[in-house]
This record gives structure tokens, C-alpha cells and sequence, in this order.
């Protein structure tokens, strides 16, 4: 008689998670010693990236066969090792998309204080609150240029969605957290018609000042310094960007949050939110339900939430008609239109 066989349940995906703290350590390194940009121009030899990086021999071959086994770089016969597409696209420092920004910020910022996750899971209360001005401002300032390159192409997907053109009235573009500036930004490259209004903590407008002027941009930009709580956002505001801000507010914090947006909004006007979305469902993505823990780490009530959640929060607040914008980064931006 035939029996059935299952599949026999062995330990390597938990063997591999143990080591989850690997790949992102050892990219670091690699960014902080310039390995990708050494190899931007061409294959190099171990030899070769010692001299030209001034790191040991030892240490580069370690990291950089891991690489090749992460795929992000490859390795031909004669020993010689070379930038994959993905590695070519994100880890060269001196290109605009690169991502080792927040690479590092993982070591510096991020690993320490989910080391202690026990307690925090324990206790239900952060290492240290990072959407408080106290703690979060100075976090901020050193954090919000790093992840420019993750935002700015979804930013520039949402100023070809508005296609303001170059004719008309002047368009005003609320840019609440504006961190570096990237949102208000790419909406203002994309049209001449665009003046930008951007509020954040007084530690990081002095970035989005410097960032802005940095594009040509400071004579479109007026900043308004203060916490999003209880700071003027002004009337008659078109468009409203919400860029990886609700995450670290909780639920209370950004209804209200979205309360006052529809108030400073003319009508017609539109609200974009950009988040790390989960399913109604909470069981993935995983780089969405990742991100919750993260909150309880480093936010007092922070979280992450659906589509249909946020998209409650919207109407709730007088806004019609929430809908998703499918756009490069880890998720589609949610519009909603003022009536």
C-alpha cells in the first residue's frame, strides 16, 4: 500500500535567519570602504581593491565573496570581481539612486536599539521616541538625506500624475515632514508653476533649506518651522504630501494629522501619503509588517497600516475618493481628493 511522504521539516531557514544580521553589516562595510565605487569602473582583482581602498586584503576578500554570494557582485576565473546590474543601479556612492544611505543608517541608528527588543516587547515602550522633536530632531537631521534616493522616484511618479505644465495660476504644495525636502522637490521640477511650503522641526528645515537651494530651488520654497501637531499649515493648498510620516505617529495622532491637512487644502485639492503598507489581513508584505516592529522600537504608538485603513482615516476627514498610485519604492502612494 502506497503511503504518503511529506516533505521532511529541517532547521536551514532558522539557521539562516540566525545569520540575518550579516548581509546588511557586511554590505556596510563594504560601502564604507568604497568597494563599489572602486569596481564602478571596471573588474578589479583583490590586489587591485586593496590599493585603491586602502583596506586589508584579508578583510576585502571575506566580505566581497560574501557579496557574490548575495549576488551583488560577481567573480570570473581570473579572480577578478565586478558591480552585478542591482549593485551597478544602487551602491555606487557617486550616482543619485544610491541606497547605502540607509544602509548605514542600520548599523548606527537602528541596530543598536533593536537589541533591546526583549524589553520593549516586555514593556510596550520604546527605546527612545523618534517622532518626538526632543529626541527625534537631532535623529532626523543626520537620517533625512540618506533616504532621499528611496522617495525621490516615487516623488517624481507623483509630479507626473499632478502634470501641473507650465502655464497657469502658481500651485501650492504643502510638504508636511519635509525632511530633505524630496517631495516638494521633484512636484517643483516638474512644473515652474509650483511653489512649495515646507514644515518640520527647526533641526531638519535647515536641511530641507540646503537641499532645496542644492536643486535651484530656494526661491520656490517657504518653510514653516514647527511640529505638525499644532503648527500653521496655511489655506488654499493644492497638493499635500504625507511622505513616511504616519508610521511614527499612531492611529490618534494621524486622524488628526489628516484633519487639519483637509482644513488647509483648497478645494480640489489632493493629499498624497506615502507608507509601508500591510494587507487588511496583517500577514505581509513582510518589509510592511517589519516596519511595525520597528515603530515599537522607536515610536511611542507608531505602527503600520492597510490601505484600508489609511483610507478610512481619509474619508473620515472629508476626503473622497482614496485610491492607490502604483509607484517605484517599497509602496504604491494612496491619493485622495478634497471636494
Amino acid at each position: 500500500m502506497a503511503t504518503a511522504t511529506h516533505a521532511q521539516v529541517t532547521p536551514e531557514r532558522i539557521m539562516q535567519m540566525a545569520w540575518g544580521y550579516v548581509p546588511p553589516l557586511v554590505l556596510e562595510a563594504a560601502i564604507r570602504h568604497h568597494v563599489f565605487d572602486v569596481l564602478d569602473s571596471g573588474p578589479k582583482d583583490i590586489w587591485e581593491v586593496e590599493k585603491a581602498t586602502g583596506a586589508s586584503a584579508r578583510g576585502l576578500a571575506a566580505i566581497m565573496d560574501a557579496l557574490v554570494g548575495l549576488n551583488f557582485l560577481s567573480k570570473d576565473e581570473q579572480g577578478r570581481y565586478a558591480l552585478t546590474p542591482e549593485s551597478d543601479a544602487f551602491l555606487v556612492s557617486t550616482k543619485p539612486s544610491f541606497q547605502g544611505g540607509f544602509i548605514k543608517h542600520c548599523s548606527e541608528h537602528l541596530i543598536p536599539r533593536w537589541l533591546h527588543i526583549n524589553e520593549v516587547v516586555a514593556t510596550g515602550k520604546p527605546v527612545s521616541a523618534v517622532n518626538e522633536e526632543k529626541s527625534g530632531g537631532e535623529f532626523f537631521h543626520n537620517f533625512v538625506l540618506d533616504i532621499f534616493p528611496m522617495s525621490y522616484p516615487a516623488a517624481q511618479t507623483l509630479a507626473a500624475h499632478m502634470n501641473y505644465g507650465s502655464a497657469g495660476a502658481p500651485v501650492n504644495v504643502l510638504d508636511i515632514g519635509a525632511g530633505s525636502g524630496v517631495w516638494g522637490i521633484a512636484v517643483a521640477q516638474s512644473s515652474p508653476r509650483v511653489q512649495v511650503t515646507a514644515v518640520d522641526w527647526p533641526e531638519v528645515i535647515d536641511i530641507t533649506k540646503k537641499t532645496s537651494a542644492k536643486f535651484g530651488l530656494a526661491d520656490r520654497f517657504s518653510f514653516t518651522i514647527g511640529d505638525l501637531h499644532d503648527v500653521d499649515f496655511g489655506s488654499g493648498h493644492h497638493l499635500a504630501t504625507v511622505g513616511h510620516i504616519l508610521h511614527s505617529e499612531g492611529e490618534k495622532r494621524s486622524r488628526e494629522l489628516l484633519a487639519r491637512i483637509y482644513k488647509a487644502l483648497a478645494s480640489g485639492g489632493t493629499i498624497a501619503v506615502q507608507e509601508f503598507l500591510v494587507n487588511k489581513e496583517r500577514t505581509g508584505p513582510l518589509n510592511g509588517l517589519f516596519f511595525a516592529v520597528n515603530m515599537i522600537v522607536n515610536t511611542t504608538e507608531g505602527n503600520t497600516w492597510s490601505f484600508e485603513e489609511i483610507g478610512a482615516w481619509l474619508e473620515e476627514a472629508g476626503f473622497a475618493n482614496p485610491r492607490l498610485l502604483e509607484s517605484p519604492g517599497p509602496s504604491p502612494l494612496i491619493l485622495a481628493t478634497k471636494p
